[in-house]
């Protein structure tokens, strides 16, 4: 499965077809593909034919009940008119599909238009979307409009984004219900609805169909199916008068009308990956300021600690110094405070200044 892309072609049957006509070697191949909206393709090709392939298509109508499940001869010949000397109608189709194609790769030129080529093959199921809406905004409700009576047309391009057609004299309203998921994405998608009703109101766009957004149903689908109208991001609606379908506009007309929910999730997400980037963005630049802060505060408490340290060391070192000069000054201060030294004293104190012995008068009894 994959999601629901606005480029016409799709990305993934193109990439089957590109590898199976610039293979080397002839290459067998029964694939089946599904995309969004219950579209199926089956592609097949087998390596003793391999300049054949055969190209099944299934996909429900745009609108049950007016469309039928067969394709009209009007969309068979805009799928004709694809490629005309390479792709071939085969009728029946093949069980269970609506379309069956041939595709004579053989056909395809060896130059550098083959890729435009095999993606306009790619886009068959755009082609079929678009010549639907075409015949329902011709001929659908022709005769209740002349009556006076416009009944929405229920369209569905993907099961859950339905969106509804009201047909009157000189205008077409089309109204687009949006449901997301989360309650981000319901307030950018308002704040995108508010600035396209501004912008499409300014004199500079005085062409483009006029839009309107309003958190509750219009006027025209009352009576509809509760779960069509519940939804969170409100409803959408264009005005579409006659000279937005006339000759090419046609086309640009239909394939915005089928893709407008896409375009608004494409831009839901495109502007919450930008709001994440700058907050990412800023985030880092916070992350560096701090860093920053951080090594500066590390740099001056490693200077104060050269500084402390450096300080220490000094008066260490001016002690050691004042110890030792304190040292030899005390052993000095020592050597003055000794008696002194008179040569032939000794012998004049021994022979001049003795002391008489007296006797104690002491008798020992035995």
């Amino acid at each position: 499965m994959r999601m629901a892309c606005i480029d016409r072609a799709s990305p993934a049957l193109n990439q089957i077809l590109l590898k199976l006509y610039c293979a080397e070697k002839p290459l067998e191949i029964d694939h089946h593909l599904y995309e969004f909206g219950s579209l199926e393709y089956h592609i097949q090709s087998q390596a003793s034919d391999p300049q054949l392939a055969y190209l099944s298509i299934s996909m429900p109508p745009l609108c049950h009940g007016i469309l039928p499940k067969e394709l009209s001869s009007k969309t068979i010949e805009m799928v004709k008119g694809l490629c005309p000397n390479v792709v071939e109608i085969i009728d029946p189709a093949k069980e269970g599909y609506q379309l069956t194609l041939k595709l004579n790769l053989n056909q395809i030129p060896r130059n550098k238009d083959y890729d435009k080529i095999i993606r306009e093959i790619s886009s068959v199921h755009s082609v079929i979307l678009s010549s639907q809406l075409k015949e329902i905004l011709w001929n659908v409700n022709s005769d209740d409009a002349l009556q006076g009576m416009y009944k929405p047309i229920k369209l569905v391009y993907h099961p859950r984004e339905p969106f509804f057609l009201i047909r009157q004299p000189q205008r077409i309203i089309a109204v687009f219900p949006i449901r997301l998921k989360e309650k981000s994405d319901v307030t950018i998608a308002t704040t995108f609805f508010q600035e396209l009703v501004d912008v499409g109101s300014s004199d500079k766009w005085a062409k483009v169909p006029p839009c309107n957004w309003s958190a509750i149903p219009p006027p025209e689908l009352r009576g509809e199916a509760f779960e069509d109208l519940s939804t969170n991001g409100g409803f959408f609606t264009f005005d579409i008068s006659s000279r937005h379908v006339e000759g090419n506009r046609l086309d640009k007309t239909v394939w915005s009308l089928l893709n407008f929910s896409t375009y608004v999730r494409y831009h839901v997400k495109s502007t919450k990956g930008f709001i994440q980037r700058r907050m990412r963005k800023r985030l880092e630049s916070l992350v560096e300021v701090l860093h920053q802060t951080n090594s500066e505060e590390n740099e001056q408490t490693k200077q104060h600690q050269v500084y402390r340290y450096t300080k220490k060391l000094v008066r260490s070192t001016k002690y050691v110094i004042l110890k030792q000069r304190w040292g030899t000054f005390g052993r000095k201060i020592k050597r003055m405070g000794f008696r002194l030294k008179i040569n032939g004293f000794t012998r004049f104190r021994q022979r001049w200044l003795r002391f008489p012995k007296f006797s104690t008068g002491y008798t020992k009894i035995e």
